[in-house]
């Protein structure tokens, strides 16, 4: 049994292994190629986070889903690439919007070089992945084109809020699905697909991708409270001191409106006050570390894991289900 990937995942099969670590290693070669540019300083900002590493979740899923058909097919690994380039644009104007000082532990882009060129450097990468894409075909195109509409939608949805009368938790979900979700799913599309997969096996894996996706998000939100910035990578209590409602708060707010207790009560109206302050924020995180809303949360990431589990269920045994069905676990345990 070997160990590969973001999460400590068990490969049981030294051919899969094998075919993993060898797709996972072109497309880091990939990455660093198509970040290249005449202009130095734009290589240099495009491949700042590249370096930096990082979980390569989605380019996994490519490579595991891709077993299900030919994982050496030519459209595999530059799928994985664009799918990557993707997630990483988003990472850059995510900060910005954020103004997060700290990105898989080193300092992010904005901080580094100020909002515009973090800003354009995102779409640099965008410009890119386009470029890739456009050698893999029309439906892959068209594929890439819907997941970045979910994905812009889901961003646009989070800034603007729940409308009049929709539950919050609800709300949040349609984001993490549209933020998320879209992206994940799509690795696990582009895998199937360009792997030349029956057509029943890429709706089956591209279901699962959403779920996971979600799975992925909600675990995030419990470890931007729960962890430190050595687990994290970044700075902890990011989105709280933004003010950005995550799933634990959700539930704490849910919690308040279900059962007004005092205590809870208290906790909202701090995060309500100025967290830009780091007395107010620390005492903020030390709250919601100890509060129940914190497992409810993680409850609801272990809801959504068991969700991408069972999309597997019609799929052949084999290997690469295996591993799949041990992401959840892992999604879940980052979550512990």
């Amino acid at each position: 049994m070997t160990v590969v990937g973001p999460f400590g995942l068990s490969v049981r099969d030294q051919a899969l292994e094998a075919d993993v670590q060898a797709g996972l290693a072109a497309v880091e070669e990939g990455l660093l190629e198509a970040t290249k540019s005449e202009v130095p300083f734009i290589t240099e900002a495009a491949q700042h986070l590249v370096r930096a590493g990082g979980k390569r979740f989605r380019p996994l899923l490519v490579m595991l889903t891709a077993q299900f058909g030919d994982p050496y097919a030519p459209g595999v690994v530059p799928s994985a690439v664009v799918v990557e380039l993707t997630h990483l644009a988003t990472l850059y104007h995510d900060d910005v919007m954020d103004e997060a000082a700290v990105r898989r532990g080193v300092p992010s882009a904005n901080t580094r070089w100020g909002n515009s060129v973090a800003v354009l450097t995102g779409d640099f990468l965008f410009a890119r992945a386009s470029h890739i894409l456009a050698d893999l075909g029309p439906e892959a195109v068209r594929v890439q084109a819907e997941a970045f509409e979910r994905l812009v939608t889901g961003q646009i949805l989070e800034t603007a809020g729940p409308s009049d009368g929709r539950d919050p938790v609800e709300h949040y979900l349609d984001v993490l699905a549209g933020k998320t979700g879209s992206l994940v799913a799509v690795s696990c599309r582009f895998g199937a697909m360009m792997s030349g997969a029956d057509e029943s096996v890429v709706d089956v894996l591209t279901q699962y991708g959403e779920r996971l996706g979600v799975a992925f998000q909600l675990a995030d939100d419990v470890l931007d409270i729960a962890s430190d910035s050595h687990e994290s990578g970044k700075t902890p209590g990011t989105d709280l001191r933004e003010g950005i409602p995550t799933m634990p708060v959700l539930r704490l707010r849910e919690r308040v409106a279900r059962l007004g207790l005092a205590e809870d009560v208290a906790l909202c109206e701090l995060l309500d006050s100025d967290l830009t302050d780091d007395a107010r924020h620390a005492e903020a995180l030390a709250a919601l570390r100890v509060h129940p809303a914190l497992e409810q949360a993680r409850r609801d990431t272990v809801r959504f894991a068991e969700e991408a589990r069972a999309a597997l269920v019609p799929l052949r045994e084999c290997d690469a289900k295996a591993a799949l069905t041990e992401l959840c676990d892992a999604v879940v345990h980052r979550a512990g």
